[in-house]
Parts: C-alpha cells; sequence; structure tokens
C-alpha cells in the first residue's frame, strides 16, 4: 500500500517521517502521473490559495474527481481548506467533497499559534495538537462526523473515507490519527479487492 503527500508547499517531510514511523510506504503527487497506484493521498499545511494555485490543470480535476468519488485523503490545516465545500462562506471549492464549512485562519495569526491536548473520537482523550493560523469548522453536514472540539469549536472530522483536522498531527510524535487514516485506506483498498472479484466471478 502507498500513501501519496502533495508535494507543492507545506509540512510535506512530516507527514512522510510519521507514514514511515507506522511502516507505511510514500510517494510525493506533483503531477497527476503520481497519483497511479495509490491507497490514500494526504494534503498538507501550508497556504491553501497557493496550494490551489500550484495544483492546477490535469492535477486538480483529478483529485477533485477523487475527492468526490469517495478516495482516500487527509487534509490537516490549509489541507482541510482543499476538501471542504464552503471556504468563508464562498459555495465555490478549491477541491471540495466534504459537506463542511470552514472559516480560515479563525484560530488568530501565526503569532497566536498554540499547542494543546484534544480528545480525539476513536483514538482517547490525550492526542496533541499544534495549531498555526488554523482554520475551524464552523458547519457540517448530516453525514460528517466531528472527531474532536477545542473551545466548543470542530477540528477535526471524517465523512467516508475523507479526514481533516484543522491543526498539525504531524508536528507531534503522535502518530495514532495518521495511524486512522491510514486504516481508513486499508479498509477502501481490502473493500475494493473484495467488489474487484465479484465482478470477476459474475463475468
Amino acid at each position: 500500500m502507498i500513501i501519496g503527500i502533495l508535494d507543492l508547499q507545506g509540512a510535506v517531510r512530516e507527514h512522510r517521517t510519521s507514514l514511515e514511523r507506522l511502516g507505511v510506504a510514500v510517494r510525493a503527487v506533483k503531477d497527476v502521473s503520481d497519483l497511479d497506484g495509490l491507497s490514500g493521498i494526504v494534503f498538507p499545511g501550508g497556504e491553501s490559495t497557493a496550494m490551489q494555485r500550484l495544483a492546477a490543470g490535469s492535477l486538480r480535476d483529478r483529485l477533485r474527481e477523487l475527492a468526490h468519488n469517495g478516495f482516500p485523503m487527509f487534509g490537516t490545516c490549509a489541507g482541510m481548506i482543499l476538501l471542504a465545500n464552503t471556504v468563508d462562506g464562498k459555495a465555490t471549492p478549491h477541491l471540495g467533497g466534504m459537506d463542511i464549512a470552514v472559516a480560515r485562519n479563525a484560530s488568530g495569526r501565526q503569532v497566536h499559534s498554540f499547542e494543546t491536548t484534544l480528545a480525539v473520537k476513536g483514538i482517547g482523550p490525550d492526542v496533541p495538537a499544534v495549531f498555526i493560523r488554523a482554520p475551524y469548522i464552523v458547519r457540517i453536514g448530516p453525514d460528517v462526523d466531528a472527531l474532536a472540539e477545542y473551545n466548543e469549536t470542530i477540528v477535526m472530522a471524517r465523512q467516508g473515507q475523507l479526514l481533516v483536522a484543522s491543526f498539525h498531527p504531524e508536528l507531534t510524535e503522535d502518530v495514532r490519527i495518521h495511524r486512522m487514516f491510514v486504516d481508513i485506506a486499508r479498509q477502501h483498498r481490502h473493500q475494493n479487492e473484495i467488489q474487484q472479484k465479484q465482478e470477476a466471478t459474475q463475468l
């Protein structure tokens, strides 16, 4: 199983380290051909507008298609903004696919960055989190599961195979959130293999 990381800007190296600590093969994604054979992809933190501008053309179109068709994706901070259907009240998403509305830089400027511990559904009450100019989730759709909150605001959520976090788990030594995503990707791959076998049998 190979997990890709969108390698256009942001904390690519840190995500790679977290995934490799879990024994997962990692591939940098810079163009559309790098998506072949992946079981999931991570959108790292960075500057979402710059990431959107860089991920143009066929790569952007293919990522949007995957996001809307249940392919496993994990977006942190700016990566979450890429996957949100609504950003700052504007219903024209970067990529979209996840029924959430996001407020950019809701935690303040970079000088207001902070670290805390969160209770994350499915993981535990002691998950370290680093917030840097973090966007917050201000609305979720009926099919979205809120996984963590900070000051009564949703900061982590899941919808199907899409996982997002306002914060940066890759900047900590804790790999449990990355393990959650790897498990999502592994289960999705397993289900696809079963479906392909069933379709081959019917032929």
